[in-house]
């Protein structure tokens, strides 16, 4: 969710959803310590005690392939006050994978524990919490027992599973019957992920993966109060609270925003949104060509009046 789910809109959900915890987008770790002002960037909740402005927790995630400087990482996140540790071992992107991070370390189940036991090592007597997040595999799903086995020996807090190979991708369907698997050879929590989009969808998710514990991604952006629905039991948002919403989103800039934040930010969501809302389709005919927030904002009143 890397450029979509920044603060802004780790906030926005999180006012209107009652999230257990957030993870935010990844910190790159390469072969030194990251400066602190790279934390801060992308995720200023650290300066606010680690939670957003509702008081979710937030953990900072880490993607690389280097042990020790992921372990030198993990502290630094550690020292400005992250509530726990998250590493990456799933991103599909190609850029992450032909640097030999993301979910190219699935084809190394020896470096993954390593990467894991190294960081949980140098955070003994901290109390954080570190977890990791894998696919099921990079081209297929020949490894998963011997990652399984690593993640197991190295022994992290927590493990989310998105139900797909790097290969597939975001290719629907996902394969939650794997995580049920996975979850029978571990004695620690393990999440699900992949493909979670309405409240029917959780459900059979939570029954073919065998566990009450779910992650979103790209199902929130489409249906933003979708983890009450599923929690809580809520409606879905209709289109005209959803344009207020946007509304209230554009309102968090306090000037501190270059001028085309919101235009391009919005464009994005839009591919997500358009999923969940057809009127969508509309908004975006209009605002396309558009990058002054007030003439989008506009446009939102006038298409909600309609």
């Amino acid at each position: 969710m890397e450029g979509v789910v920044d603060h802004f809109m780790r906030a926005l959900l999180c006012q209107i959803n009652d999230y257990d915890l957030c993870i935010t987008e990844f910190v790159r770790v390469v072969d030194r310590k990251v400066p602190k002002h790279t934390f801060y960037k992308i995720a200023p909740e650290l300066k606010n005690n680690a939670v957003t402005a509702n008081d979710t927790p937030i953990r900072v995630q880490l993607l690389g392939q280097e042990p020790n400087w992921m372990a030198e990482n993990a502290l630094i996140a550690h020292e400005l006050g992250s509530q726990g540790i998250d590493l990456n071992f799933g991103c599909p992107a190609q850029t992450v994978n032909k640097r030999k991070g993301g979910a190219s370390l699935l084809k190394e189940p020896e470096l993954m524990y390593q990467v894991i036991s190294t960081v949980k090592t140098a955070l003994n007597g901290t109390e954080q919490p570190l977890s990791a997040k894998i696919r099921l595999g990079f081209d297929d799903t020949a490894l998963l027992d011997e990652i399984i086995s690593a993640i197991n020996d190295a022994a992290p807090h927590m493990l989310t599973v998105h139900a797909r190979t790097k290969k597939q991708g975001y290719k629907p369907p996902a394969y939650w019957e794997y995580i049920a698997q996975i979850k029978e050879k571990l004695n620690i929590p393990v999440v699900a992920n992949g493909e979670i989009w309405t409240v029917e969808d959780a459900q059979k998710c939570i029954n073919e993966a065998n566990t009450n514990l779910l992650m979103l991604g790209r199902g929130a952006l489409a249906t933003p109060n979708l983890a009450n629905m599923i929690k809580l039991g809520e409606h879905k948002m209709n289109w005209l609270q959803l344009c207020q919403l946007i509304k209230r989103w554009m309102a968090m800039d306090t000037g501190q925003l270059k001028p085309f934040y919101y235009s391009s930010r919005l464009k994005q969501w839009y591919r997500y949104l358009k999923i969940s809302y057809p009127e969508a389709e509309q908004l975006f005919a209009t605002i396309k060509k558009l990058n002054s927030t007030q003439e989008i904002a506009d446009v939102i009143d006038e298409i909600a009046k309609q």
